[in-house]
């Protein structure tokens, strides 16, 4: 079960550096000069968790394994791109593919580093990207009510359907709002999925800052912020520059590095983090003398979906989930004690896992 967060933003903002930080490597070549990522790269990560590390030490258990985000660095966007400008066509079909957007923009001076737009303004650049998804979600629907509206004509109730959501999307864009704006009831869900809008997409915003202000941000980056908290989005303040540094850093350096500027986490933690609540992502655990295994499923799902993220088998044989709370796991000493002190539940397919759920599924093959 794959999900994935697409970092995007205008040329030459730090989308390539805060991509080869976050996977700790050189994947993507960074230049001072646009289009320099064409293929979109992609990246796994792991996502960081102290309770597993606290799980495992309770356990004993042999080898640790953190769940995972996977990033995508997608090609630079200009200003132009919903009519073909630059990259245009690849960069809104690569977009297309992702759960979510990592929007990254640029609230750095550097005159070694060119701007596409010529002055730095990281609300404007924001709104540049958006307009270009904004257009290209309006040429996608006007195809798409046009060829809905002939069907409709012959009564086909599918197409009935879809015209009153596509109707409601696009007099929404018209306005300049993005899709994800619309309210939409659980029946209208899968079609209004279907259409795959590119502003329908949940955006985490990224204020990549320099090296100074990586700590307390700085007056661009509180625009950013303004900017994001208007439209119900999230935002984080890092330093992509900071970040690379620090990946090619051993651990022990990296907190004495941290400290020295005045941070206790890493900015990519923050990152990951965000990018995993924006998913609606939610973690359980595995844990035992082998291994503690942290697993992602979305929101809401139900066990024998979660068992499905282990095993196809576990989901097709579910029988019963014996479930333990994080805290109580902890607060008992571990499974057994957990036990021993009633704390473990057995719970059928209707149980809806809650974050940090240690479970022990039982199947019938």
């Amino acid at each position: 079960m794959g999900f994935n967060c697409g970092i995007v933003g205008l040329p030459n903002v730090g989308k390539s550096t805060l991509f080869n930080a976050l996977t700790a490597t050189q994947a993507a070549e960074a230049a001072n000069y646009p289009f320099c990522t064409i293929e979109p790269n992609l990246g796994r990560v792991a996502v960081p968790d102290e309770r597993l590390e606290i799980c495992a030490r309770l356990a004993k258990s042999a080898k640790i394994v953190p769940t995972q985000l996977e990033f995508v660095d997608i090609a630079g966007l200009v200003r132009g791109a919903a009519k073909g400008e630059g990259l245009g066509n690849q960069f809104l079909g690569h977009i297309r593919e992702v759960d979510a957007i990592a929007h990254v923009l640029r609230c750095f001076a550097d005159g070694n580093v060119t701007h596409v737009e010529g002055t730095l303004d990281p609300v404007r650049d924001a709104e540049t990207v958006e307009t270009e998804l904004l257009l290209a979600d309006l040429e996608s629907l006007d195809r798409r009510i046009k060829a809905a509206e002939k069907k409709a004509r012959g009564q086909d109730k599918e197409s009935i359907a879809q015209l009153v959501v596509m109707e409601r999307v696009n007099a929404l864009l018209a306005e300049g709002k993005p899709a994800r704006a619309m309210s939409v009831s659980a029946e209208e869900q899968p079609l209004f999925k279907s259409l795959q809008l590119l502003t329908a997409k949940p955006v985490l915003y990224i204020a990549n800052v320099e090296e100074a202000a990586a700590a307390s941000g700085n007056p661009l980056s509180a625009r950013v912020m303004d900017f994001a908290k208007a439209r119900g989005a999230g935002a984080v303040v890092i330093s992509a520059a900071i970040e690379s540094e620090l990946a090619q850093l051993p651990e022990a350096e990296k907190r004495e590095y941290l400290a020295s500027l005045g941070l206790d986490t890493p900015g990519l933690d923050r990152v990951i983090h965000a990018g995993y609540r924006l998913l609606d992502l939610i973690t359980f655990l595995t844990v035992g003398p082998k291994e503690a295994h942290a697993w992602t499923v979305p929101q809401g799902t139900k066990a024998p979906r979660a068992a499905g993220a282990i095993h196809t088998d576990f989901e097709k044989g579910f029988i019963r989930a014996e479930t333990i709370a994080y805290e109580d796991f902890v607060a008992s000493g571990g499974e057994q004690g957990a036990k021993e002190a009633g704390k473990m539940r057995l719970e059928g397919a209707d149980y809806v896992v809650r974050d940090g759920d240690i479970l022990h599924f039982r199947f019938n093959l």
